[in-house]
């Protein structure tokens, strides 16, 4: 069988008895797939630094019948996030990416636009900037998946947004105006709503010179992450770790 050949990006490995590791690749070939390395552990020729997550590929595997793995027979890397240095904050906003890819996206589903906003989104975090990439990345796969509600207007009973203020709630679809809120609502303020529709319009690498610090766009942050965990249905253990940075 030939060996079918991919742009990868490494999202997790796991140790697979004496040497081998698990992989799972975002491939734009395929989406997600999972596989073995064999002998990764000792095989610098065919693998070297190149399973290290998030480290973007050139992935050749094949797929055996009647087994769910594939088997992963070497990857060239195309750029690597050890380039630089990788620092606790960097390490974790990296690990959201990854976290998310693995979560949101399904096994053998490819997409390009989901393949090259990751790219997009891991070149910016080459650098300092963090909150800003990561803002961007969570906007966007909430709207490839689907999740985004309209920011215009109250989804409750249909008032325009623009111009007043807008709530959400962690166990609800949707922004609502001042008179539909429920208790224990959070508010979207205007400024994050403009950051939104900037982002929704733009590349991410329109808002590399901006100053952006944590406070920028949290609560849209908050207010992402929320639909994205109510649609997975579990905790993102990245997004508790970027929160106490």
């Amino acid at each position: 069988m030939a060996l079918k050949e991919s742009e990868a990006i490494v999202l997790r490995t796991y140790p697979l008895r004496e040497s081998d590791l698990l992989v799972t690749l975002f491939t734009r070939l395929e989406g997600k797939v999972k596989g073995v390395a064999r002998a990764a552990m000792k095989s610098r020729r065919r693998f070297g630094g190149a399973l290290e997550p998030l480290t973007y590929v050139r992935a050749f595997y094949d797929d055996r019948e009647r087994q769910e793995l594939a088997r992963l027979d070497s990857c060239e890397v195309i750029e690597s996030p050890l380039a630089s240095e990788v620092s606790y904050a960097r390490a974790a906003a990296l690990g959201h990416v990854a976290e998310l890819l693995d979560e949101l996206m399904p096994d053998r589903e490819a997409s390009d636009a989901v393949f090259r906003l990751s790219l997009a989104v891991l070149h910016e975090l080459r650098g300092e900037a963090l909150w800003m990439p990561l803002t961007y990345f969570e906007l966007w796969m909430t709207r490839l998946m689907g999740f985004l509600p309209e920011f215009s207007e109250c989804v409750v009973c249909g008032r325009a947004l623009d111009g007043n203020r807008a709530f959400y709630h962690a166990l609800a679809d949707g922004l609502v105006c001042i008179d539909d809120k429920r208790v224990a609502s959070s508010e979207l303020s205007p400024e994050s709503r403009k950051i939104a529709a900037q982002m929704l319009r733009s590349r991410v690498s329109e808002f590399a010179e901006i100053d952006w610090p944590k406070a920028v766009g949290a609560d849209l942050r908050k207010f992402l992450l929320q639909i994205l965990e109510r649609h997975i249905e579990k905790k993102l253990v990245t997004a508790g770790m970027l929160e106490k940075i």
